[in-house]
């Protein structure tokens, strides 16, 4: 068999409960649906990290993010100083195999020359340096007045102008377009879109479609719904190359739904809720499920039965080895990674490769030990708190984390606070 194309497609702040597939009644993903039929749609999936910068260093690295640099423990990188210079992103092991990669959408790993796309492994890339811009004037104007606004597009480190043009579209046709420039050679493409990111900006088109929400919902489903075509339109293209069954394609997004004012541009303090969690507790920022578990839909039809739906846990950090294995490269060395392949999981029914499944942010801790889910310091969002320093669940019977059952199981949650802050020690120094 060939080596595989790889296709990563990531969203940004998009909500569990936001995709058809996942039980959305209000916004309809025909496409992104179709892709999930086609192969694996997992329901316990996890980002490395509750915020944009660090997740897409875990799915790029294979590592915990503290480790590939960007993290906010011992003052570390906030995703503007990069990547650490000696962690191997995704696209330099594939381009070392001898694939061409590319780059559309949102980096926000560092956008000094050393740490921009070209520098890590993309040959080609169009998108922008910084973790959110202006859907059509490509303009980053976030914490004014105290930061000057600055126009953010790139073409490779050439600095391009494409005013009035849907960012969402660009993506799309820039990862159309490379798909079409076959060559010989395998490739691989990451699509990062921006959406459903604020700021809230749809075409007039999307809009229609859902005259019928509350202006935030509609904004949201809007917003999902250029994405969706979009990746109807990657799919399309990869058909008609006729590399479809030979191509892995891995969908997902960065964090759960952000609550943030800020979404409107308005002035007020009002919790926006036009993205939504489903069932779980808990927004962007958070360590709780609705912060972390993402919709996540993995398609290789030349290796993986299609129709499946697979509950064990993956996470972000899995998709490096994961692509290594199917592409028959050689595995990176026991302990330079913390993904681990899920070829199994997803070819032969295997069970995680996970004993146990760690996160930190801020004053946040996590840890998932099978159907058991303890949350430290937990927060709902940036700024809203809750009650309970020590949050112990059985997400068997209470997926959205809503019973402490920490007194009930008082030894379970001591030893998987006690491994939680042993995981969280051994980090610090390895960051």
């Amino acid at each position: 068999m060939t080596r595989p194309n790889v296709v990563v497609v990531y969203c940004d702040d998009l909500g569990y409960g936001d995709l058809g597939c996942y039980g959305s009644d209000a916004i309809r993903t025909p496409h992104l649906d179709a892709l999930a039929a086609d192969g694996v749609r997992f329901t316990d999936w996890y980002s490395n990290s509750p915020v944009c910068s660090p997740s897409r260093a875990a799915l790029l690295t294979g590592l915990y993010p503290a480790k590939a640099g960007v993290s906010h423990i011992l003052g570390g990188r906030r995703g503007t100083g990069g990547l650490k210079p000696e962690t191997k992103t995704l696209a330099e092991r594939l381009k070392e195999a001898g694939y061409r990669t590319a780059l559309y959408g949102k980096w926000h790993l560092g956008s000094s020359e050393d740490a921009r796309p070209n520098a890590r492994g993309f040959d080609d890339y169009f998108g922008f340096h910084a973790g959110c811009v202006d859907y059509y004037s490509h303009i980053f104007y976030w914490g004014m007045p105290h930061v000057n606004p600055v126009h953010d597009l790139w073409s490779n480190r050439q600095e391009v102008w494409r005013d009035g043009e849907y960012m969402t579209h660009l993506i799309t046709d820039k990862s159309v377009a490379f798909i079409e420039r076959g060559r010989e050679e395998p490739f691989f493409l990451y699509a990062a879109y921006n959406a459903p990111h604020y700021p809230m900006h749809a075409p007039d088109k999307y809009m229609e479609r859902y005259s019928h929400l509350p202006r935030d919902r509609q904004l949201m489903a809007a917003m999902i719904s250029a994405v969706d075509d979009g990746v109807g339109e990657i799919v399309a293209a990869l058909k008609r190359a006729g590399v479809y069954d030979n191509t892995l394609i891995f969908f997902s997004s960065d964090n759960g739904p952000s609550s943030e004012a800020r979404n409107f541009l308005d002035g007020t303090e009002d919790v926006y809720y036009g993205g939504s969690a489903g069932i779980f507790r808990g927004h962007k920022a958070s360590l709780f499920e609705g912060g972390i578990r993402e919709p996540a839909i993995l398609v290789y039809r030349a290796a993986i039965p299609g129709g499946q739906t697979i509950t064990e846990a993956g996470m972000m950090a899995d998709i490096v080895p994961t692509v290594l294995e199917f592409a028959g490269l050689e595995a990176p060395a026991p302990g330079e990674l913390d993904g681990a392949s899920v070829t199994a999981m997803v070819t032969e029914g295997a069970c995680t490769p996970h004993r146990q499944l760690f996160w930190e942010y801020g004053s946040q801790l996590a840890v998932r030990e099978g159907n058991w889910k303890l949350v430290l310091g937990g927060k709902l969002d940036f700024d809203r708190t809750q009650p309970d320093a020590v949050h112990l669940s059985d997400l068997a019977a209470d997926p959205g984390e809503r019973v402490n059952v920490k007194d009930r199981f008082p030894d379970v949650a001591e030893r998987l606070e006690r491994d939680a802050r042993v995981w969280y020690e051994r980090l610090k120094e390895q960051a």
